[in-house]
């Protein structure tokens, strides 16, 4: 197998997406979760631009990675001066990493008409740039940026430009899609030119303004390019770069290069979560391998296809890449389906049997309330195991009040709630203000639980939503859905009520109550691996 490097830009690249602002904290759990996944290189930013870089940079002295190597960013000498007086080249060596990636401009138009000096003097700060670092014991990588737009437009010259990377000494020459409107067969035709007369390692840096970040970085791996460059969930500038959870899964799976170890592979879904909420960014459900429609099925003659040969409708199997197969429940769905679900806690009761019969009965009692379990698997599932008598509750809670508030001038707060609950016996309450009453309500009710419950603080909800399910104008049934995160897993819950806040604290109370029973069923497996 070819070995294929990944080099992420999440923490640089990615931190340019609009909506994203790292801490220096967050960096650093990012960067242990790509070093956990096996990501070769990670780029850790520019320790010359702003005061968070500088001091993230400081942070990482003394940071000891598994596998990764750390890149600094910067780009080439000024025009005019030599390297020995750049403060940016200066700032990357004093970072002390042992990659440093360099831009520099490979497009002619760039040079003249944006950065304003002659295409003799470009080449020179390229070299040079390359040759000071090199010469003090850093890897360059050259991010030779407008490569393919600029060789579509002066071949020669965007040649020259790589040419002058390889006599300063990098290692490997990026060639970078910077405004994402290539497609995959000029990108593999270019790179194919290029190593008639390129010596050095070839990267591919796509973007993904056309949707084809994905397939360009995979068709420059084709055509010879060994480093692949991305942030891992497309992070990016306007539309985003290559999405590298994609690309690793596309390569390592379906083409066969080596790109990261298989236990890493199988951490794929686990860090795209993690790495998710991490930067206060829902997963869309819909990404390739990892999101949770991933492996979703819904029509009744999928999922019996799907259950007796999963190649049928999965193009590989779901835990190959840590995620796990989704059976919907909803009206195209059948007794077929709930069996299914059911085995997950019970594998001998049969499609036949009365527990399956009471279960369904159970379900389409609910539906004709106005529940709907499409989406809120996590709820179905614990209703499976009370109806089978294997579910013992967390918690009971006994009491809660809400009171609304018109808020001061400038404050948010704009309600308070009180929850009183017990646990095995022992009775607890507390109270907590909140952006509204279901705010207030779901602070209140993790306070209450944290004591009992430590895990709960990593619990968090990251959708809400609200629909009136009949025409009873302010009497109406809704149906309240709740998506929630611990950072390790995503899951839903449904609530229905007449009464908004008690079809809220209905989804809540089954989201903890999943959380804690997932904490429970982990801990049991890790018992049983030890």
């Amino acid at each position: 197998m070819t070995k294929i490097t990944t080099f992420d830009s999440t923490l640089r690249d990615g931190a340019q997406a609009e909506g994203i602002s790292f801490s220096v904290e967050d960096k650093l759990n990012i960067l242990k979760t790509l070093d956990k996944l096996g990501i070769d290189i990670i780029e850790a930013g520019n320790p010359g631009s702003n005061p968070k870089d500088i001091a993230f940079f400081e942070e990482l002295k003394g940071v000891e990675l598994r596998h990764a190597v750390l890149c600094a960013f910067g780009s080439t000498r000024r025009p005019g001066i030599s390297p020995e007086d750049d403060t940016n080249l200066l700032a990357i060596l004093e970072a002390g990493t042992p990659y440093a990636a360099i831009f520099g401009k490979a497009s002619s138009f760039h040079v003249e008409e944006i950065i304003g000096t002659t295409l003799e003097e470009n080449l020179a700060m390229v070299e040079d740039s390359c040759r000071f670092l090199t010469d003090r014991g850093v890897k360059v990588i050259f991010d030779a940026e407008h490569f393919f737009d600029g060789y579509k437009l002066n071949a020669e010259y965007a040649l020259a430009v790589l040419q002058a990377a390889e006599r300063g000494g990098a290692v490997s020459l990026a060639l970078c899609d910077t405004n994402g409107g290539s497609l995959p067969t000029e990108i593999a035709m270019i790179i194919r030119e290029l190593q008639k007369t390129i010596a050095a390692e070839i990267a591919i840096h796509a973007h993904n303004d056309i949707g084809v970040g994905v397939a360009n970085s995979m068709a420059a791996v084709e055509a010879g390019a060994t480093q692949v460059q991305g942030t891992f969930l497309g992070y990016g500038e306007r539309c985003g770069n290559a999405n590298l959870s994609t690309i690793i899964a596309n390569l390592q799976l379906k083409m066969g290069y080596d790109c990261i170890e298989t236990d890493g592979i199988q951490n794929l879904t686990s860090a795209a979560i993690k790495i998710a909420e991490i930067s206060n960014f829902a997963l869309s459900g819909k990404e390739p391998y990892i999101g949770k429609s991933a492996f979703a099925h819904k029509g009744g003659m999928h999922i019996d296809a799907v259950m007796k040969a999963p190649s049928s409708f999965e193009h590989i199997l779901p835990e190959t890449v840590g995620n796990s197969r989704r059976i919907l429940m909803s009206e195209v769905s059948g007794r077929g389906t709930i069996i299914q679900l059911i085995n997950e806690v019970d594998p001998t009761i049969d499609k036949h049997s009365e527990a399956t019969t009471r279960v369904m009965d159970r379900i389409k009692a609910l539906e004709y309330e106005g529940y709907q379990f499409e989406g809120a698997e996590s709820s179905i599932r614990l209703l499976i195991r009370k109806e089978l008598g294997k579910f013992k509750p967390f918690f009971e809670i006994e009491d809660f009040k809400t009171i609304g508030e018109k808020p001061v001038a400038g404050r948010a707060i704009s309600a308070s709630a009180v929850v009183k609950l017990s646990v095995d016996g022992e009775e607890a309450i507390n109270a907590a203000e909140g952006d509204g009453p279901v705010n207030a309500l779901d602070k209140a009710l993790r306070k209450t639980l944290e004591t009992f419950y430590p895990s709960i603080r990593d619990l968090r909800l990251t959708d809400f939503k609200v629909r009136v399910i009949d025409q009873g104008a302010t009497a109406s049934k809704v149906r309240v859905l709740i998506e929630s995160t611990d950072g390790q897993d995503i899951w839903s819950n449904v609530g229905v009520s007449t009464d908004v806040i008690e079809a809220s604290l209905i989804a809540l109370i089954d989201s903890v109550e999943y959380k804690l029973l997932s904490d429970m069923e982990r801990r049991v497996r890790e018992y049983h691996l030890v």
